[in-house]
Parts: structure tokens; sequence; C-alpha cells
């Protein structure tokens, strides 16, 4: 059969599932764009699709098991299903790979950050529909989120071996992508109507470590790579279109203070997203957490102290091998006083492969949980007390959703509010009638009082 079908025959489906966290958004999307260029059709439903794409996340074991679910769902209401994403590099009972022993009626498995693979695959089981037309797909490309927001992904892989992770097993070492890639790809977006853009990677710290930080070039000017001069060069690209820039799996080293009066002078949201996972010395050596646990108090104090408005989100592990009751004592202090502003936590995963399941003293999964429970109530009692203190200010907030051209109000988020996983701002109606709300602007708007996560304001 030709590689390019004929005029007149239908136009290939297909039906496209994103899992996982935002670096497997931004490989979706990539993949998204080859399909689009190359004229498939795509959707997020099975029904009608001549194939289905299932991208996995394989990090912790209810991600897994979602991720095989899935698979399976979509082999019963499909029969044709390709499988990439971190769950493809998983290796399964004597060293097979995972998805095929579970589903081998899968049409192929590849591993993450493998855009080329899953479209040959594509193109083996359902005939490119015609020659590309690259010019006839944005140049931001397709985008999983709404319009108004984008993640712009700087890195793949990672250089730690924390105990708990696998994911250098699955996305392989750190490779920095080419900054004046990275600052093309972020005008694009920006030109394309995006206002807020979420820097991503597995460690945002260290960009520009493999290439040795060496100098590259962004319309015709030389840049380092490195990620205090790409965040000043994002800070002044989103200026012009009064944009937001937001730092996501920034590591506590040392150089993070150099971008902290980027923060205090406007260039970037003051806000930072800081994977600790735990705050006592001990349980950090355990897990070869980078960076040092012992100073991360200190070094949050100094950063507040330069930038009074930032705000610190977190995530953080319960019941870690070997962790007391004394070292998670510890974490709740730590919480109080570091007076974290959003913070998650999980209880302690298993996960196949990871090498903190060799370690001794493993915490029994009732206790686990029974910690991250605990460790939550305080989070919650820290955020509420943070979010009280924003009563009576005045906010910019980019408003997500707004029916009716925000009439009877609608949600939005401020600077410390990232999308999915922070809270939100509920806006009621308008006091001045003449006032509309619009998805993807920005408000200005009164905070009148705070429930649980989120804040409930007034548009002026």
């Amino acid at each position: 059969m030709s590689e390019v079908m004929a005029v007149g025959e239908k136009t290939p489906r297909i039906g496209f599932v994103s899992l996982g966290c935002p670096k497997a958004l931004t490989d979706s999307e990539l993949i998204l764009t080859q399909l689009s260029a190359e004229g498939y059709q795509t959707s997020k439903t099975f029904e009608g699709a001549d194939l289905v794409i299932v991208n996995t996340c394989g990090f912790i074991d209810d991600a897994v098991k979602e991720s095989l679910d899935t698979i399976g769902e979509a082999l019963a209401e499909n029969g044709k299903v390709i499988v990439t994403g971190c769950l493809g590099a998983k290796a399964g009972e004597g060293g097979g790979n995972l998805v095929r022993q579970i589903h081998p009626s899968v049409l192929a498995v590849t591993g993450p950050h493998a855009t080329q693979e899953v479209m040959d695959a594509v193109h083996a089981n359902l005939p490119k529909p015609h020659d590309p037309f690259v010019d006839l797909v944005p140049a931001a490309g397709v985008k999983l989120t709404p319009k108004h927001y984008a993640y712009l992904k700087i890195s793949e892989g990672c250089n730690h071996r924390c105990t708990f992770c696998i994911i250098p097993s699955m996305r392989g070492d750190l490779v920095s992508r080419p900054i004046g890639d990275v600052l093309k790809e972020a005008k694009a977006l920006f030109e394309g109507g995006v206002k807020e853009l979420l820097v991503i990677s597995q460690d945002t710290s260290a960009y520009g470590v493999d290439l040795k930080y060496r100098t590259g070039f962004h319309d015709g000017r030389p840049v380092k790579t490195r990620m205090l001069e790409l965040v000043q060069a994002l800070g002044e690209m989103a200026e012009p279109f009064g944009a937001w820039v937001r730092l996501h799996y920034v590591y506590p080293y040392p150089s993070v203070d150099e971008v902290i009066p980027l923060m205090a002078t406007g260039k970037v949201l003051p806000y930072l997203d800081v994977p600790f996972q735990h705050s006592h010395p001990d349980v950090l050596r355990r897990m070869k957490r980078p960076a040092s646990g012992e100073k991360n108090l200190e070094r949050i104090q100094r950063w507040r102290e330069a930038c009074p408005e930032i705000v610190i989100r977190s995530t953080f592990i319960a019941g870690f091998p070997g962790e007391t009751e004394e070292e998670f004592e510890h974490l709740l202090e730590f919480m109080r006083e570091a007076r974290i502003d959003r913070a998650g936590c999980f209880a302690y995963s298993p996960v196949e492969g990871a090498a903190a399941n060799e370690l001794p003293g493993m915490v029994p999964a009732e206790l686990r949980e029974e910690r991250r429970a605990r460790f939550m109530a305080v989070a919650e009692e820290v955020s509420a007390s943070k979010l009280r203190e924003r009563v009576g200010a005045t906010m910019q907030v980019l408003v997500d959703s707004a029916p009716a051209l925000g009439r009877k109000g609608g949600v939005g988020r401020s600077y410390a509010d990232a999308p999915e996983i922070d809270g939100t701002v509920r806006l009621l109606p308008p006091e001045k009638l003449s006032k509309q709300l619009k998805v993807g602007e920005f408000t200005k708007a009164r905070i009148v009082g705070a429930e649980g996560h989120d804040l409930i304001a007034v548009p002026v």
C-alpha cells in the first residue's frame, strides 16, 4: 500500500490519552503536533478512532495501575493500541517489557520522549493521509493545555540517583535543550497568546550542566545555557506581552539565590516549586537527595528577606524506609517553621526498581498513610493561615473560567497558584455591571475571604 493515501479516502483518526506529569504532557504535545502536521485527525476519545496512543506514567504504583488499566480499556474498546511514555520503559518480571507482559496485543511500545518511534509505529499501522504541510500547524505546535497557558520543557532526564525514584532509569541522564531552541519556542508561545509560561524539567536548577553552560544564540544574541540567563531572557521576553513566567522543579542549590532578585523586581513570578521531600538530614541522606537539607530553613528565610512576596510550593514523602517518629516530627516542625505556602505529600510507594526498597526499616503501609494524613493536616493549617493574610489585598488574577463573560463570576488563579496543583481564586460577580471577565485575560480582584486552599475575590 502507498504511504500517501489516495484523495477521497477517509482521514485517519487517532485517539490519544495522556497520563502523568506535565513533562509527559509536553511529550504528548510533540507527538500530537507531528500527527497534525502529517494530516491525521486526533481525538481525546476512543470512539471512531482507527488506533489509540496511550502516553503512560510509571512513577508510583497507583500511576502504573492507572496506565495499565487505561491500556486495557483502549484495547477492549478499540483493539489497536500504541503505548509510549515512562511505563513503556519499565521492565517486568524476568526482565521483559512490563506492558507487553500484561498486554501482549499492543501494536508497539516505546519509552518517554520518543516522538519519532511513535510516528514510525503509527506509519506502520495507519498510513499517512498526505504529505506533511508543516505550515498548517501553529508555530507553537499543538497544545493540550488551555490556550492561555503552556508548559515549556527545558531539559529531559536527571543526573541524580535518589533512592525512591526510577525516573533516570526511564528518562535517562540530564539532556538540556539548546537555549536558542527553548527561547524560540517561548517566543512562539507568547506570540500565540500564552499568558502564563510554566518552565518544567526533572531538575530546572541543573539546566545546562551537561553542556558545561556553553553559549548559545537567540535572535543573534549570545545567551549562556544556564538557569539564571534563561530565566532573565524569558522574563524580558514575557514583559511586552504582560505574561507570567513560573518556575517548577527547582532544586534548592545555592545558585537558585541568584534568581530571587528577578522575582523581587517582577521579571518572573515570585513563586518557586522546590521538591524538598523531607527535612531530617538522616532521611535526606538515605534518600540520596542533592543539596544540603540542613540549610533549607535558612535558605527559605533568605529568599523571603530578599523577596517578601515569594510563594514556595513543595512535595514531601511520609513513611520513607527507616523513618522514625522523631524524624517525622522533625518534618512537621519544619513545615510549621518554614511555613511552606503550598505542600503536597505522598505516602512512600515501594516502586519496583527503586533502591530505597532494599533499605532496612520499611514502614508499614497503614502507618505511612497515617503519617501522610498528619502531614497534610499541618500543611493545611499553614496554608489556611497564609491565605487569611491575603484578605483585603488586591491581586492580579488570570481568568481560567468565566461563563457569560463573568456576569455570575468565574474562576481564576493568582501568582501563588499553579494550574491543577495549587488552589484557585473564586471570582464573585463584579461590582460594576460594565465589568467583564474573559478567559485568558487578567483582572484585578479584591480578596474578601479564604476557603480551604482557595481565595474568594470580587473583580474590581
